[in-house]
């Protein structure tokens, strides 16, 4: 993982449950790159408990990394607008529906308030897809928000092309690197990677 410059990073988690060990590791490291990290916390993330663990627990945990309180509402979300305070926005994980909402301009969770804030200061947001629809239904929202201003992609590519051919997700482990090349204004590339050259 790359070191980045001390920034103030909104990081916004949607409800791709499976991925959430790494997200974890991806929290401490940009806290321990001296980065001030706020969670933001889809609805389904903050309700839904799984095989994968339960919700409650995992707030705690993310708040513990990130040493802040994490944003809940829309309310909470919005002055991301106005006050600016935010110099980056990763949705990590983000999922198929949230990428929808994006293309659709919805705004009617948390995450989908911070970002719509966060982009009227055209300052970059960075997506980790994770979605079972990737080269599906949601294939051309991801080459909608390939072409949108401000808008970077960590790295993806097919997870399981055997069983879940249209199914692809992020290499977590470049959200630093990708965040370090949005604030430049660039696109880290490759984009699309498989996961089994890594």
């Amino acid at each position: 993982m790359g070191k980045m410059k001390q920034r103030t990073v909104g990081f916004a988690i949607t409800g791709s449950f499976c991925t959430y060990e790494k997200i974890k590791e991806v929290l401490q490291g940009l806290v321990e790159s001296g980065n001030r990290v706020i969670p933001i916390f889809s609805n389904t993330a903050q309700s839904v408990n799984c095989r994968f663990g339960d919700a409650r627990e995992f707030i705690i945990k993310v708040q513990e990394i990130t040493g802040e309180r994490g944003i809940f509402n829309i309310q909470e979300a919005e002055p991301i607008g106005p006050k600016a305070f935010l110099d980056i926005l990763v949705i990590a994980p983000c999922t198929g529906n949230t990428m929808a909402k994006l293309c659709a301009g919805i705004t009617d969770s948390p995450v989908l308030m911070a970002a719509k804030a966060h982009m009227r200061n055209e300052k970059p947001v960075v997506i980790s897809v994770s979605t079972n629809d990737a080269l599906g239904v949601n294939l051309k929202n991801i080459g909608e928000l390939m072409n949108s201003k401000n808008i970077y992609f960590v790295p993806f590519g097919q997870d399981d092309y055997a069983a879940k051919p249209k199914s692809m997700i992020a290499h977590v482990d470049l959200i630093s690197d990708t965040m370090e090349e949005a604030l430049k204004g660039r696109q880290i590339q490759p984009v699309i990677r498989s996961p089994f050259s890594l």
